[in-house]
């Protein structure tokens, strides 16, 4: 069964900030071997802005942790899963919007791309260093991907064929001026409260466009589109799209 942490019970009571103002980041750690759970709670413990909010060893208790405990990450042991097919979407669709970090021994071509086509966030060596696995959570949970260059020429192959099989540039979707905005900052790395400061809006509009986009163009995430942008030279009429617009601004603000 789930085992309800200290951390969990004050997590449940705090308003999900830290008094420095900082954005409190649930995990739920979901893995096999007790060794591992003990190990990553006290690198977490000493974290002012991470909280472990409860851990469990086996997938069906996980199934119930994630609707009873809320949680930011999932921080899910690679082999607690092996050999199913359904569990990481099983996941997605119970907690939309629960980021998935999966830990694994080893890695190959086929098993890492459908992961990240499947909705996980990052992969990361059991082997992992404390600090690089506090870094990986951090930007996870800030919406941020996390994949080493291996896996992103992975993908990367994986998505240009499907997409050419699938695809072509008559079949594109007409993105309005606003999306086109949005794709160009995507393309440039920025987060949505980046691209919301920028464009002058909030960062829930931000999200409502970006599912439109996803919606429109077949992908998933940041990850996907991106890739897609790039695939079809989108990012370039994204970027001639802001150039018009600069030009605009300008002329109106001259007066002529």
């Amino acid at each position: 069964m789930a085992e309800l942490t200290p951390e969990q019970q004050e997590a449940k009571q705090g308003d999900g900030t830290l008094h420095a103002g900082k954005p409190l980041i649930r995990i739920l750690l979901a893995d096999s071997q007790a060794i591992y759970r003990v190990g990553m709670r006290k690198v977490f413990a000493l974290e002012d802005d991470i909280r472990v909010v409860g851990q469990v060893e086996r997938v069906d208790d996980l199934y119930v942790a994630l609707t009873r405990h809320p949680a930011d990450v999932l921080l899910l042991e690679g082999n607690l899963i092996a050999g199913t097919t359904d569990a990481i979407p099983e996941i997605v669709r119970l907690v939309p919007d629960i980021k998935i970090i999966v830990q694994t021994v080893g890695t190959d071509e086929s098993h890492t791309v459908e992961l990240y086509r499947r909705g996980v966030r990052g992969i990361i060596p059991r082997s992992i260093a404390p600090e690089l696995l506090v870094k990986c959570v951090r930007k996870i949970a800030s919406g941020e991907t996390w994949i080493d260059n291996q896996s992103v020429n992975w993908v990367i192959e994986a998505y240009r064929s499907q997409a050419t099989a699938i695809t072509n540039t008559k079949s594109q979707p007409r993105l309005s001026p606003k999306e086109l905005s949005i794709i160009a900052c995507i393309t440039q790395g920025k987060r949505n409260k980046e691209i919301a400061f920028q464009l002058g809006t909030t960062e829930q509009v931000v999200k409502n466009y970006l599912r439109k986009i996803y919606d429109k163009l077949g992908v998933s995430d940041r990850l996907e589109l991106a890739l897609y942008c790039l695939h079809h030279q989108i990012h370039k009429k994204a970027a001639e799209q802001e150039v018009v617009a600069a030009a605009a601004k300008a002329t109106n603000g001259s007066g002529h």
